[in-house]
């Protein structure tokens, strides 16, 4: 999230009208990246945990394919950051998500695939995919939330994506384990379904503008993030 807020247009400065729960809920520029944050988030969880637990069920070495599932979803935020940070700012954040979303609804076709297969290394393929995509859209859930709302309604804002988020994860993981060993037409079924819900509610997201237009994206993910690891070591409460 951007440190320095935006007053949307048409938005007053003072303490905004129905800043609770309920009223951001309803609001049509904030409703749209909750459900997006949540179906996504819980996505995410379901397939990881629906893979663990065909690993246990299937493979030899299941332990160390669980803790490589770990790390293949995770690495992505580690390599893609700069880069995504980058592409929020150099385009529409609202853009962003929406195509994030469409080429998430790829890669749930391949879990779908995984699935049906049985096929580890698939889903293994599948939920790399995921965790990219996943490191693209981190900043712009939160980018977004300065360009759309009142700077007064941001903290309550933030906390509604990180609820929806920690229940999504939840409720993802514990799905997961439930279905995990049954058919995998049903797996196949939630992913996709869930993907294409995350696609509409990108779609509805308003879209604000790009930030910096200008800005020149680097030459790769990975010199992205090196970069931005420079940026933090230049400023020392941040690095810390």
């Amino acid at each position: 999230m951007s440190a320095n807020a935006r007053t949307p247009s048409g938005a007053t400065s003072g303490a905004p009208s129905g800043a609770t729960p309920g009223a951001l809920l309803l609001d049509r520029r904030f409703a749209p990246l909750f459900w997006c944050q949540a179906f996504a988030a819980f996505n995410d969880n379901f397939l990881k945990t629906a893979l663990v637990v065909l690993i246990l069920y299937r493979a030899k070495d299941g332990p160390a394919l669980v803790a490589l599932a770990g790390g293949v979803f995770i690495l992505p935020f580690l390599l893609c950051s700069g880069i995504a940070g980058e592409l929020a700012d150099r385009f529409d954040k609202a853009r962003v998500a929406t195509v994030v979303k469409g080429v998430e609804i790829g890669a749930a076709g391949l879990a779908v695939a995984g699935f049906l297969a049985g096929s580890v290394p698939v889903l293994f393929a599948a939920l790399l995919a995921f965790g990219v995509l996943a490191a693209l859209f981190g900043p712009v859930k939160y980018g977004l939330l300065p360009d759309l709302l009142e700077t007064a309604r941001l903290p309550l804002a933030n906390a509604m994506v990180d609820f929806a988020t920690f229940l999504a994860i939840l409720a993802g993981t514990a799905l997961g384990g439930l279905l995990g060993a049954r058919e995998p037409w049903l797996l196949g079924a939630v992913v996709m379904g869930f993907a294409l819900l995350a696609f509409g509610a990108a779609a509805l997201i308003p879209r604000p503008g790009a930030a910096r237009p200008g800005l020149k994206l680097s030459a790769s993910p990975v010199a992205a993030s090196a970069d931005l690891l420079r940026t933090l070591r230049g400023a020392a409460p941040l690095w810390r």
